[in-house]
């Protein structure tokens, strides 16, 4: 990976929806010749899908939660239980005190409630600890 391709991966974190000609004006390159370099990445792996960034709260899914989840078991075979909820939008394994770390978006408080009680469903979970985002400072892209 050069310069040319962080540059584009950037301007895409941006706003993936520029056209190639644009990004190909950032980069110094021709429209085909950008398309061939976001193909490649596309290939390899480095750019994974392509969405779009909408507000929580504008679609109903103001309250945002973070769940360490305890466990009494190895809950690396469990990745379906926890997609099967929708309100959890990130699962991770983690080291430390708690076996699994979700982040979780819901309407209200109510909802959540709803989510943690189908956590403790999942076979293996003996506990949860939330915390409720007040506001968020920012969020960033990942950095090139």
């Amino acid at each position: 990976m050069d310069d040319i391709d962080r540059t584009l991966l950037l301007r895409l974190q941006e706003d993936a929806g520029q056209s190639y000609a644009a990004l190909g004006t950032a980069v110094g390159l021709s429209a085909g010749a950008t398309h061939e370099r976001v193909r490649k990445l596309r290939e390899r792996g480095v750019i994974r899908r392509t969405t779009v960034d909408v507000d929580p709260a504008a679609v109903g899914s103001g309250v945002l939660a973070y769940v360490m989840v305890d466990s009494t078991a190895w809950m690396g075979d469990s990745a379906d239980a926890f997609a099967a909820i929708p309100e959890i939008q990130e699962a991770h394994i983690i080291a430390g005190s708690a076996s699994v770390l979700v982040k979780v978006r819901t309407a209200s408080t109510e909802q959540l409630q709803d989510v943690l009680r189908r956590l403790y469903a999942i076979d293996g979970v003996s506990g949860t600890q939330a915390t409720v985002v007040l506001d968020t400072f920012f969020e960033r892209p990942l950095p090139l």
